[in-house]
């Protein structure tokens, strides 16, 4: 924490909203059904289009970042976040809601990669996976603020008059980036330009990047959108209640990512930590799975643990910084990003009709378990694939 200057102080923030955006429609899902008639399959397709966007500029930001540095290309599209704030405080029907998202999709994807960006120019492979982990931590307070605490704004004001606020702070945040982060030295005529076929030939990313795209959507997923309407329609759980749950999922991501890096030292190895806790994801998932309906309180559990879980993220891209030369630091980081936030979004996209497929019976239970064994898959085949990459070379 003491590494961290002003300037990623200021991204913080940004990334706190990043995480808030990504997750906020799931404590919301009741007052939007009721006002805008925009149900769980709505919502999905929201929240896919802020994956799928926010995917979409990884490339063009990796690029600007090495041209124009991490504090223009932060602050000039935070202003696009807070565009998309506006137009969802406007909102007065779904498709309102997706274009906003798109929005904010579009405007939060520098948030993270501009400090990691920072971070992997200014500092060793090794200190990067420490001071990433530490990063996202505190950045997850956005998961907690989109929790309870949205919940209780939301009800004193009105949803309307809260997204007006998240505009102001969005806003703010994108006139503090620019004035107070500076961006690192460029690199000299020595390095070569770095070009994605470049990042392509990097042999040891090929079975990291599997994994990469599933590892995060179930967290994301669940988080930032089932939650809410799972416990609502499977136990009837009220506004209040579902704000508790994605609350407790929002502490133990923050504990999650900030014990990564000494569970990595004790472990000895970001490729075994990696191993161990995405069988640990699979196994609580698949306990939803099975377990759907039992009770709210070792249902709410589970969900914690998922959040807990959500940490392999920042071990995933420190594995995969570990194989960057320093002129694709850029263009690498935001490349590994794209894949996991675009595999997010197609998992979110493809729940929707795994949802409405599995609900034709009537029983929101049988969907819900569904929906969880769909999350589920997908992290065995990675773990499968990723079984087979190499160690990070400064492990």
């Amino acid at each position: 924490m003491k590494r961290f200057t002003a300037g990623i102080w200021v991204l913080v923030l940004g990334y706190t909203l990043s995480q808030f955006y990504r997750a906020f429609m799931a404590v919301l899902s009741p007052v939007l059904r009721q006002e805008l008639g925009a149900g769980p399959g709505d919502l999905a397709v929201s929240s896919g289009v802020w994956f799928f966007a926010f995917a979409a500029m990884q490339i063009p930001v990796g690029g600007w970042l090495d041209r124009f540095g991490p504090r223009r290309t932060a602050a000039g599209l935070m202003l696009v976040a807070a565009a998309g704030a506006a137009v969802f405080a406007m909102a007065q029907s779904a498709w309102h809601l997706h274009l906003s998202m798109a929005l904010i999709g579009i405007g939060c994807s520098p948030a993270l990669m501009a400090a990691y960006f920072i971070f992997a120019r200014e500092y060793s492979p090794r200190e990067f996976g420490t001071l990433a982990g530490m990063f996202v931590a505190v950045g997850a307070l956005g998961n907690i603020l989109s929790a309870a605490p949205l919940e209780a704004f939301a009800q004193a004001i009105g949803w309307r008059a809260a997204m007006w606020v998240m505009m102001a702070v969005t806003l703010g945040v994108a006139v503090a980036e620019y004035m107070v982060v500076r961006d690192p030295a460029k690199l000299d005529h020595r390095h070569p330009i770095g070009r994605l076929a470049d990042i392509l030939r990097l042999r040891a990313l090929w079975f990291i990047l599997p994994l990469f795209s599933v590892n995060y959507a179930a967290s994301a997923a669940i988080r930032g959108l089932w939650a809410g309407p799972y416990l609502e329609e499977v136990f009837g759980a009220s506004g209040d209640m579902i704000g508790i749950a994605t609350l407790l999922m929002g502490l133990a991501m923050i504990a999650g990512n900030s014990i990564a890096g000494p569970i990595t030292r004790i472990v000895g190895s970001v490729r075994r930590t990696i191993l161990i806790g995405t069988t640990g994801t699979i196994v609580v998932i698949a306990a939803l799975w099975l377990f759907t309906a039992n009770s709210i309180v070792l249902s709410i559990a589970l969900l914690t643990l998922v959040g807990f879980s959500g940490a392999s993220y920042v071990l995933l891209i420190a594995h995969g910084r570990a194989f960057l030369p320093n002129h694709l630091v850029g263009r690498g980081v935001t490349f590994l990003n794209m894949f996991s936030i675009g595999g997010t979004g197609a998992l979110q996209f493809a729940s929707r009709p795994v949802y409405r497929w599995a609900s034709e019976g009537g029983d929101p239970a049988a969907a819900y378990s569904t929906l969880f064994l769909f999350f589920t898959i997908p992290l065995v085949v990675g773990l499968f694939l990723y079984v087979r990459t190499q160690e990070a070379p400064h492990d």
